[in-house]
């Protein structure tokens, strides 16, 4: 990391307080009385669903326009209850001018019994009556699939399904639509056909990958046309329930140590049958494509060293490090491969030199810059549902303030607590950050984490081992000195 930018994360910090209460209260409660006003107009929308990966990436790129006679500044995007509890990183954009921002984005409880939530979206400057801007919303829904058929042979081709809105779920009237749906590959063998308009006759349009339904004309606020896709996915359905991710920095050894606890379940279709072990093994000698988990690879950063991997078992030997000076990656193998409703808990760590994440700053201050979220790389992607990182600084750190390119909407809370370990005195400080509802898109996303170490708490612990060398030695060197024999007399 280059020095200017480590300044300029610093000058981008919030407190930390302030941070942790942004945090914790990741919704806002409503009327339950609550619906947007009609301010706004959708003039022109684009709707890209992406099917590419084990989780939905939505992309609406829209042309908002205010029909009010006032400035407005909050635009509301509807979900199902459903859909809140499943949606993650959402980032909201100006599709024509990258400098403008931030926007935000906080879910809004209208009433929890009710299907219907929002999403409100708050540009950045209010928007004059008549003017138009081009927004970008992009997040993604984990859980999204359902394997159909749900059970299939160990050597089978796994087909999932998944149900949407040919019109795009809106709080607005839309003048002008489209939805495209991206797949991992053409062989779509079922989809919901719709009456066209125009010189199309039917929707949606197929060319080779994607399908198009519309364009459509204008629809009222509110309107739905719900439709399913079934679709070819001849590979794992990688979920991660929850992952714990340990960052924990030295100062006096030079070293921050990772250490991250998987919890993986396979989404996709069980097995109608027992595992044939010989089968399988047969089977790898062609290498076919497989629906099953047999392989993962973790991408480290160069220099990383001293890799491990265990189970709840033990160590796991079934693993290759290759590490030089252009990449450091870590391939494991599971001790089985995982199907359909498959689980597979095991943690791995390594270690790397402070100098790759760590500066100092002003004397006593360090700013430590780590990715928020590594894990494996798989070309089918991989979604984690909950995730908790803990960064656990040297013992007497104070005043810590984070900042993390990880969008705010995932992250659900963030506390400093007392981390204790060995030879520790008062225990060490550690940066408690939870997220929701993360994919591997967000992979080496930046934690910026700066904090301050006093000179006398830095030499807490090396004095009071010496003291206690010392001790030891006295104590020692006074009970040799005692005669313990028994007197003639």
């Amino acid at each position: 990391m280059k020095t200017s930018a480590v300044f300029s994360a610093v000058l981008s910090f919030v407190t930390f307080a302030s941070t942790s209460s942004a945090a914790s209260s990741s919704h806002t409660d409503l009327p339950s009385t609550f619906t947007p006003p009609q301010v706004f107009k959708n003039a022109n929308l684009v709707h890209v669903i992406s099917l590419e990966k084990n989780y939905v990436k939505e992309n609406i790129n829209v042309v908002i326009e205010n029909i009010d006679k006032a400035p407005q500044q909050d635009y509301f995007q509807p979900f199902t209850a459903d859909q809140i509890s499943r949606l993650g990183g959402v980032e909201v954009k100006d599709r024509k001018d990258a400098s403008v921002g931030p926007f935000g984005a906080e879910v809004v409880v209208v009433d929890s019994k009710s299907d219907l939530q929002y999403l409100r979206i708050r540009l950045p400057t209010p928007l004059k009556p008549s003017a138009q801007q081009t927004i970008g919303i992009t997040f993604h829904f984990l859980k999204a699939y359902n394997p159909l058929p749900a059970s299939i042979k160990q050597e089978d081709t796994q087909f999932l399904s998944y149900s949407f809105s040919a019109y795009c779920p809106s709080a607005y009237t839309t003048s002008k639509q489209k939805t495209e749906v991206k797949f991992p590959s053409a062989t779509v063998p079922d989809f919901t056909k719709l009456p066209g308009s125009g010189e199309v006759k039917e929707f949606p349009q197929k060319q080779g990958s994607k399908l198009t339904y519309g364009p459509f004309d204008e629809k009222p606020a509110g309107a739905l046309e719900p439709v399913q896709v079934r679709f070819e996915f001849n590979k794992p359905v990688t979920h991660v329930a929850r992952l714990e991710r340990d960052v924990e920095v030295s100062h006096w050894g030079g070293n921050v140590a990772f250490e991250e606890r998987y919890t993986i379940f396979h989404r996709g279709a069980n097995l109608s049958s027992l595992f044939n072990r010989v089968k399988w093994a047969q089977s790898q000698y062609y290498q076919p494509a497989t629906h099953a988990l047999k392989e993962i690879k973790f991408p480290l950063r160069i220099g990383s060293a001293d890799p491990y991997y265990t189970d709840v078992i033990g160590n796991v030997s079934t693993s290759r490090f290759r590490s030089n000076k252009r990449e450091a990656l870590l391939e494991i193998k599971p001790r089985y491969p995982l199907f359909g409703g498959w689980k597979y808990p095991f943690t791995i760590g390594w270690n790397s030199d402070a100098k790759n994440f760590l500066r100092t700053h002003s004397g006593n201050a360090y700013i430590l810059n780590v990715p928020f979220l590594e894990g494996p790389k798989q070309p089918e992607g991989v979604e984690y549902e909950q995730v908790e990182v803990r960064v656990i600084l040297p013992e007497g750190a104070e005043n810590v303030k984070y900042s993390t390119t990880i969008p705010v909407s995932s992250i659900t809370d963030a506390d400093v607590v007392t981390h204790k370990t060995f030879l520790d005195t008062i225990g060490r400080t550690a940066l408690v950050i939870k997220a929701r509802n993360l994919v591997d898109d967000f992979r080496e996303r930046e934690l910026v984490v700066s904090y301050e170490v006093p000179l006398l708490a830095s030499l807490r612990k090396p004095l009071i081992i010496f003291g206690s060398a010392v001790a030891l030695f006295v104590t020692t060197y006074i009970l040799g000195s005692l005669d313990f024999r028994f007197s003639s007399k």
